[in-house]
């Protein structure tokens, strides 16, 4: 670690110490972990690498050359899927939104799409589109998350459809896609992946189910279909409420730093940030960091949540304000301008620690953090 009168600061970033560091090197292992969880041999899953939302705030750019050991890629929209193959990704991108209008079957140009399907319209577009590739079909159950996707009833139907313009030689293969709402349970897959098993019984198709909670948590259910779904853990943040990312061997991908750019010495009984919302009982000296909610860190973040202050685990304070917030230096005595501060994902701080502290989950948080944050590639230990 720098001492604290030459903090680090990364190639490239002149004035505002805060930044992110992105280790891609976490996101191999984490999906070889992930891999190594299900079950082995041919019959092994397939594994949708989800890099939605920029690869949950990371950057696919940054992110994408540590997913070569992945079979697919997930996107939320077709333009996604063509940023990745002008990234250079030649296999299969699945589009979790599908198509949103008419007009979005025109951009279905490109080899080894997938589209998930979640209303009828959305086959009646492909069907009446000049398609130049054959995109191949995941029809979506509305499950017991109910979000998106065909009710029990109008399963069959849409499945009769697809499957007649994968006949006309206008589509590829059609599958059938589940999203679990409680699969970060113990008992929330069971009931929900028997129905929709009993719904697609003798339907020909691949089968794709799981998250990164189901197929943690569910490996046996998760081993019983062609395709699985990863998003959260291939970052290296747990899904779980009662089981840290440490103990599932999974490494963080992102963490972010700042610097004490302020000290302020506060009597007893005064309040420290807007509204007072934390009034002092003993004097204590107050270190300015410079992040805030305009930088994607909760605003809602309550004095106790958890902030490294070289090396020493201290305590935000008050309310946190745009572009910055306060911290309690008591259990830092000696800190100064310039020392070092992470906020989340180093130093033994999890960014789901943080997040359940804020009352949010990880990904708002990974995925939340704002453009004006400069992110930097972590420096690659060669000795693993």
């Amino acid at each position: 670690m720098p001492p604290v009168n030459a903090p680090y600061r990364p190639e490239g970033l002149i004035a505002r110490p805060l930044h992110a560091r992105i280790d891609p090197g976490a996101v191999a292992h984490n999906l070889a972990r992930l891999r190594a969880a299900l079950p082995a041999g041919a019959a092994a899953p397939r594994v949708w690498a989800t890099v939605k939302a920029d690869a949950y705030g990371h950057g696919v750019a940054r992110i994408l050359p540590a997913l070569r050991g992945a079979d697919g890629l997930a996107v939320l929209h077709l333009n996604e899927a063509r940023a990745c193959r002008d990234m250079g990704w030649q296999g299969p991108v699945l589009v979790y939104g599908g198509l949103y209008s008419p007009a979005d079957a025109l951009l279905v140009d490109m080899p080894g799409l997938h589209l998930v399907i979640t209303h009828a319209a959305q086959l009646e577009w492909l069907a009446q589109a000049p398609l130049t590739q054959r995109p191949a079909i995941w029809l979506r159950f509305a499950g017991d998350i109910h979000h998106t996707g065909f009710a029990a009833g109008d399963y069959l139907s849409a499945y009769e459809t697809a499957s007649a313009l994968s006949r006309r030689g206008l589509t590829g293969e059609v599958g059938h896609l589940n999203h679990y709402a409680r699969a970060d349970e113990p008992d929330g897959v069971a009931g929900a992946d028997a129905v929709f098993r009993d719904l697609i019984a003798g339907l020909p198709g691949p089968v794709s189910t799981s998250n990164s909670a189901a197929l943690l948590k569910h490996g046996a259910r998760a081993g019983n279909t062609q395709w699985v779904r990863p998003g959260l853990a291939l970052y290296g943040a747990s899904p779980f409420a009662d089981t840290s990312a440490a103990q599932l061997d999974l490494r963080p991908a992102m963490s972010l730093h700042s610097q004490v750019v302020g000290i302020q010495r506060v009597k007893a009984g005064a309040g420290v940030g807007y509204g007072a919302a934390f009034v002092a009982t003993d004097a204590l000296d107050v270190g300015i960091v410079t992040c805030g909610y305009s930088d994607g860190y909760p605003r809602h973040a309550p004095t106790g949540t958890p902030v490294i202050v070289d090396g020493v685990r201290t305590r935000l304070l008050g309310r946190v304000s745009m572009d910055m917030m306060a911290v309690d230096l008591g259990p830092v005595p000696h800190a100064c301008i310039g020392t070092p501060v992470t906020l989340w994902g180093a130093s033994g701080l999890a960014v789901e620690e943080v997040a359940t502290a804020a009352g949010t989950i990880a990904a708002d948080l990974l995925a939340g953090l704002s453009a004006r944050v400069p992110m930097q590639l972590a420096r690659q230990d060669t000795t693993r």
